[in-house]
Order: structure tokens, then C-alpha cells, then sequence
């Protein structure tokens, strides 16, 4: 199994040939797979977001096959990105990432982790479901901004979906609330 430890700047130049990888797992869906040609985050953005945000990496026999990069806004985590390698998809590589983004993010005494994927995709909203994420009806925001932001790039806006998971005990209520279709973010 691979080590989840702190991706750092050598890293960089790895992480955009296994999101390249993990891109192909689109070809399956007709309409979508022109996303596994698309653009990936540039060894540049990786470096930004490794020294500003939030990034890990899963290694295995010393070199990186699968990262997680994230963002903070405000009081909240945001996900920008997970990818696993093809040949190292469904061992649990992706979860493991995401949990440990959540620990940090509760250890930072952050309130929630947020992000946005694709409503219909197994390995995206579903999946975030399972996780413990939920779907927010009326996203604002920095989430707002990044829905638009996505699809002025092309991402097709009716199939996309900002979600929400809450962290801490009052942020759990919160969580609850949301489940139960009562509230949505509000402030940026």
C-alpha cells in the first residue's frame, strides 16, 4: 500500500502525467471523454498550491502515484483535485488521500471541505456521497465562482455539482441540516 505523506516542490513535475493517467478513465463515457484530452494542472500550478494549500502524495517504491491538492478559502478546504494513476485505481489510493486531506483540515480547525464534480459520474458525486459529502442545492461563493469558472473552460454547467462536507461537532449539525435540504452556504 502507498504512503500518504505531504507532496513536496520535487514533486511537481510528477503529478500532471498521472492526472493525464487518471483522465483516461473518461474515454468510457461518449459525451465526456473529450475531458481525457483536455488540460491538466501545470508542474507550475502543483508548486503553488504545494507551498499555499494543501498537497499530498501517494507513493509507492519511491515515486508518486496518485495526488490531492486543495486550497483554503476562508474557513473552508477546498478540493480541487484527486488522481490516481490507471494502474493503481480502485485500491483505495483516492479515499485514503481525501481522508487524510479531512484530518488536516479539522486539525488546521478548518469548517468544512469543499468541491465540485460531476453529478452522474460513478467515481464523483457518487462516490463523494459515500464519503460523507453532500450535494449543495443553491452553492455560493467561492463555489459559485468556480462553477461559472468551469464552465467558461467548457465543463458543461447542468452536469456539475458543488458539495459540501461539514468538520467539528457544530459543524456536523450543520451537516445535517444539509442532508435534510434546510440550508446551503451562504457566505463566501
Amino acid at each position: 500500500m502507498p504512503t500518504i505523506r505531504r507532496a513536496a516542490p520535487g514533486d511537481a513535475g510528477a503529478l500532471p502525467a498521472i492526472e493525464r493517467s487518471a483522465g483516461e478513465a473518461f474515454r468510457a463515457l461518449p459525451d465526456l471523454a473529450w475531458i481525457a484530452d483536455d488540460e491538466v494542472q501545470s508542474a507550475r500550478r502543483h508548486r503553488e498550491l504545494i507551498a499555499a494549500g494543501l498537497a499530498l502524495v501517494a507513493e509507492l517504491s519511491g515515486r508518486p502515484v496518485g495526488f490531492l491538492n486543495a486550497e483554503v478559502f476562508g474557513n473552508r478546504l477546498h478540493l480541487w483535485q484527486i488522481a490516481v494513476h490507471a494502474d493503481h485505481q480502485g485500491q483505495g489510493i483516492g479515499t485514503r488521500l481525501l481522508r487524510r486531506a479531512i484530518r488536516e483540515a479539522a486539525a488546521r480547525g478548518l469548517h468544512a471541505m469543499t468541491l465540485t464534480t460531476f453529478r452522474e459520474v460513478s467515481w464523483n458525486e457518487p462516490y463523494y456521497r459515500r464519503l460523507g459529502f453532500v450535494a449543495l442545492q443553491a452553492p455560493s461563493g467561492h463555489l459559485r465562482r468556480i462553477l461559472a469558472d468551469e464552465a467558461r473552460a467548457g465543463l458543461p454547467r447542468e452536469r456539475r455539482c458543488a458539495m459540501v462536507m461539514w468538520l467539528g461537532r457544530r459543524s456536523r449539525r450543520r451537516h445535517a441540516r444539509v442532508r435534510r435540504g434546510v440550508m446551503a452556504i451562504r457566505r463566501p
